[in-house]
């Protein structure tokens, strides 16, 4: 017998499920299917048109697809907001809200329905990136504050992070890191349409934004003298502007979106995994490199020396000339590669199984 009582749990605040990107979807995406499968009754909030073709459940989690303004900066709130209504009338127990953005709405429902229990997750701080207008960013850092103000749990992914809530408003944030799925198959039949073979490539798995960093890895990998390729996954709005610095370098490959087995075999036959973000909170993809038993070269953020701990290379953010260096001792020490593929896999099971996750979330449900 389970140990936690049946409850019904709501998310709020990603875009939508089963995932096309985004590692807010994603960590919404697996903590919900596992809930669900945990035996809790689980409702996920999904913009209209997200998927292209609607769904109304997804391996036991309900969908509820709701309108909002087709805006930058209106998406996410005018969502938000029709969803903390709509769920006053589903009888819930728990309001799982994800980022600050979301969480500027957090007091309603507990205004107007105290019995609810409000959970916040805060991912990342939204409101350095600069994507965001002035008026934007002192939105996000509202909806923070109201997180850390509203929220009877807020769960954060790093304990840097837990310092920063503990300093700046006085609360105690419970650590409960991302998770990933151990990956133990072969096979690369899926990777055949862009030509790639096991160890032949470099691989980076993100959205495809100015804060990822992309462009120094692009430019660092053009001055690299290998056979390799590089290949990245993902869709964004500083696509054009990737595709532009990385032109006339043939090895370069732009997958666009890809899920399920594609994925999995693109993380599991790559020769290095390298992830090169400005700011992250824990990077799922990062994790889930890791779980594909992937040798990590990383910035030195602290999510990321979070992750993966003495089992990857780091280098120092926005350094093309380190990143480089870096790469290039990875490339010529493929003995090295090996041992933190392993060490990176181990570290994954050890430390970030869903499975996991999930009991230590469930734990923050029923306290």
């Amino acid at each position: 017998m389970s140990i936690y009582k049946i409850m019904k749990i709501a998310f709020i605040g990603q875009k939508g499920i089963p995932t096309r990107n985004g590692g807010v979807e994603r960590y919404v995406e697996s903590l919900a299917v596992n809930l669900a499968a945990s035996g809790q009754e689980v409702l996920v909030y999904n913009r209209r048109g997200y998927l292209s073709s609607p769904l109304k459940e997804f391996r036991g989690v309900r969908i509820i697809s709701l309108p909002y303004i087709n805006n930058k900066n209106l998406a996410n709130i005018t969502h938000t907001f029709l969803a903390c209504w709509d769920v006053l009338k589903r009888k819930v127990d728990v309001i799982h809200f994800q980022g600050v953005g979301p969480a500027l709405l957090c007091w309603l429902p507990k205004l107007l329905a105290p019995r609810i229990k409000i959970i916040g997750t805060l991912h990342s701080f939204d409101y350095y990136n600069d994507k965001w207008s002035p008026f934007a960013k002192f939105m996000l850092k509202a909806g923070e504050k109201s997180m850390c103000r509203w929220a009877d749990e807020i769960i954060v992914l790093t304990e840097a992070t837990q310092a920063y809530v503990q300093k700046a408003y006085g609360r105690t944030a419970l650590v409960i890191p991302n998770g990933a799925d151990l990956y133990t198959k072969t096979g690369d039949a899926q990777i055949t349409p862009w030509e790639l073979k096991r160890d032949e490539y470099i691989l980076s798995v993100c959205r495809l934004i100015k804060l990822k960093g992309l462009q120094y890895l692009i430019t660092a990998f053009k001055n690299t003298k290998t056979n390799k390729k590089l290949v990245i996954v993902g869709e964004g709005e500083y696509s054009a502007e990737l595709k532009r610095i990385a032109a006339g370098d043939e090895r370069i490959i732009f997958t666009g979106n890809q899920t399920g087995e594609t994925l999995d075999q693109l993380y599991a036959n790559t020769y290095l995994f390298v992830q090169a973000s400005e700011m992250e909170g824990l990077s799922i993809a990062l994790l889930e490199a890791m779980a594909h038993k992937s040798a990590c070269l990383v910035s030195d953020i602290e999510g990321n020396r979070e992750a993966i701990g003495n089992t990857g290379v780091i280098f120092s953010t926005k350094n093309i000339q380190d990143l480089q260096t870096k790469l290039e001792n990875l490339l010529a020490n493929p003995a090295l590669v090996a041992k933190n593929a392993a060490a990176a896999y181990e570290r994954a099971k050890e430390k970030f199984s869903w499975q996991d996750v999930t009991r230590q979330v469930l734990t923050a449900y029923n306290k």
